[in-house]
């Protein structure tokens, strides 16, 4: 009765998204308060009832039912109870049930604690965010059914795919689609504002919180999505410019640049077109993402391959409220009103250069990924990758670096050059400085170029901080600081990656060593290992380094469910890099493969990813307080 309890929960769930949905448009439309004063409490039931389907769907997996056709064809009852948990999101009806649990619980987020906004913007926001949810639901009951039922029952699962049984798959999977819904929101507030003509300071005070969360979640989840890929697939690298890990950069690109117009508006009541319309992009690149990663029409790792009617529904829902958010900021972008104005020469002024530089950037990765797609549908096979996103957003992406590092520098509304030239002058000096050291080893151009300017940025990032009272100064300064030097952080980490990693494949026999960077790795045997749902082939190897030694135990890894074999890589890590090792397959004379990377402070990128989400989260925090303090204030007034 389990699954029958879980299907009967979101039947409900979509039922009070269509009555939400309703009840929105009548109290707006016709005027009935009492209509949209029962909203709020119609989206909370939603959310709950969306969570507790989710919550049976996991049960369902943690037992291993085997008259559930998604059971069967995603675990095994000999898994692990974390890859059982996790696999209840390991596939695409799982996945998309995650979705839309995670938007009900954001709906009634909104609605409970949400009471800044005029109530008619608020309800037409829940509204626009029933309507989002409206059609999630209809794709799981109709195209979707995650708790259909397997007669009679199988023996046992299939189990699921290797490559997914890693503990990152329990966090990956809800840190994206945390990101993708709060982008959802933001949206659903976009929309609220221009139904109701209430584009202002207000709505974005109101919007603010969920884009820094979905900004924060998405940081959070391509960061541990990197470094998944990194050692979980075994080829040494970081990041592939695969297409779906485009597909979960684009919106973090679009977040980052309405993020940073929505601060404008928030403050300084300017941006109000460019606000809009970047809730409008971001929340289409998350829909883009979604179509990409469960049409079908992907081959990867991260995509769930199913079947192209499912593709096309999705297709649909797409252009229905990408087309829908579209003309409604065409029909009522006329009566936004411009809001203030400022000097090119100001911190309104970086921050419009940093959504352009954003924008294009945004623009180059998108045409990179659906190019190819476009191109096959008439028959044409291309592929577009590191190469041409390297070399096309590569440079741009530079240029943001250093209008980053300006922007926090400018004063609001105004400022002389001759006073921006002073208060740079340090920054440009470290950027030349490591311009010129590096020069001694030259590591090429863009790893040259990346490297001096995040030595600038990094100078850049705490200069807000100069002749402050720190004490005073406000949490949210301090999260601006810390983001930005996580870019500076990650930029060196990227480049030094690029530049001076070194690679060694060979082949030896037991007690031979082969050199690579700092290291000598000496084979010392392989033996067989047995564990809880797989087996291995390890190798015993003793990496050296001076008079330090260490034992790594990279493995061959076969599965039975399915059967698949994997390679699971060991690492080492150091305070100057990472000594990365693959144990390859026997060349049949007594030799193992084996395939060794030194990657000198690759380790920054992940560390500065997670920089980013910190800045992020005390922004967040800094600003819920000092909007509470304000209220009370007010309050007492």
């Amino acid at each position: 009765m389990i699954a029958e309890a879980g299907l009967a929960a979101l039947w409900l769930a979509g039922a009070l998204a269509a009555l939400q949905l309703a009840m929105a448009v009548i109290g707006i439309a016709r005027g009935r308060d009492d209509v949209a004063a029962a909203v709020r409490p119609v989206a909370i039931v939603q959310g709950v009832l969306a969570a507790l389907a989710m919550a049976l769907l996991i049960n369902l997996f943690l037992n291993s039912d085997m008259s559930v056709k998604l059971v069967v064809e995603n675990s095994h009852s000999a898994k692990p109870w974390l890859y059982k948990f996790a696999g209840a999101w390991g596939n695409h009806e799982g996945s998309m049930l995650l979705w839309v649990t995670i938007l009900g619980l954001a709906g009634g987020a909104v609605a409970i604690f949400e009471r800044s906004l005029p109530e008619r913007t608020l309800v037409a926001t829940l509204g626009a965010q029933a309507t989002i949810a409206l059609g999630f639901y209809a794709f799981l009951l109709f195209s979707s059914n995650p708790f259909a039922r397997l007669t009679p029952a199988a023996p046992d699962g299939l189990g699921l795919n290797p490559l997914l049984q890693d503990p990152g798959l329990a966090f990956h999977p809800p840190t994206l689609y945390t990101g993708y819904v709060g982008l959802s929101v933001a949206f659903s507030f976009a929309v609220g504002a221009l139904v109701t003509r209430d584009v202002g300071p207000g709505f974005a005070k109101a919007m603010r919180p969920w884009v820094l969360i979905a900004w924060i979640f998405l940081t959070l989840g391509i960061t541990a999505g990197s470094y998944w890929a990194y050692y979980e697939l075994g080829w040494g690298g970081w990041w592939f410019w695969d297409p779906v890990e485009n597909a979960s950069l684009m919106p973090w690109l679009a977040a980052t640049a309405l993020l940073h117009s929505v601060t404008v508006l928030a403050t300084r009541d300017g941006l109000r077109a460019w606000t809009i319309m970047l809730a409008v992009v971001a929340f289409s690149m998350s829909m883009i993402g979604t179509f990409l990663v469960r049409s079908g029409i992907l081959t990867s790792v991260h995509a769930f391959a199913v079947d192209p009617e499912r593709g096309a529904f999705i297709l649909a829902l797409l252009a229905i409220y990408i087309g829908g958010a579209l003309a409604l900021f065409a029909a009522r972008i006329g009566t936004v009103r411009a809001g203030t104005t400022f000097d090119p020469v100001s911190r309104e002024g970086g921050l419009v250069a940093n959504n352009l530089l954003l924008s294009v950037i945004l623009g180059i990765v998108l045409i990179g990924t659906l190019y190819p797609i476009v191109a096959a549908s008439f028959g044409v096979q291309l592929s577009v990758g590191p190469p041409f996103f390297n070399k096309a957003a590569g440079p741009i992406a530079l240029a943001l670096v250093a209008v980053m590092a300006v922007g926090p520098l400018l004063r609001w509304r105004r400022d002389e050059a001759r006073a921006v030239v002073g208060r740079v002058a340090l920054p440009i000096a470290a950027t030349v400085v490591a311009a010129v050291a590096l020069l001694f080893v030259w590591p090429g151009v863009l790893p040259w170029a990346g490297l001096s300017l995040a030595a600038g940025l990094a100078v850049a990032s705490v200069a807000p901080l100069w002749k402050r009272n720190l004490r005073r100064t406000p949490m949210f300064t301090y999260g601006m600081v810390l983001a930005h030097l996580g870019i500076a952080v990650s930029l060196a980490g990227m480049a030094s990656d690029s530049a001076f990693t070194r690679e060694t494949l060979v082949a030896v026999r037991a007690g031979e060593a082969a050199r690579v960077g700092p290291y000598s790795v000496t084979l010392d045997g392989i033996s067989p290992v047995i564990g809880e749902n797989w087996s291995a082939l390890e190798a015993q190897l003793t990496a050296t380094r001076g008079d330090d030694s260490t034992r790594l135990h990279p493995q061959l890894r076969f599965f039975a469910n399915p059967p698949t074999s994997t390679n699971e890589s060991a690492i080492l890590t150091a305070l100057d890099g990472q000594l990365y090792t693959v144990l390859g397959q026997p060349d049949g004379q007594g030799r193992w493969q084996l395939r060794l990377w030194w990657k000198p402070f690759v380790t920054l990128i992940w560390f500065g990813g997670v920089l980013i989400a910190l800045g992020g989260a005390l922004s967040l925090v800094g600003r819920l307080r000092r909007e509470r303090r304000s209220a009370v204030r007010a309050a007492w007034a």
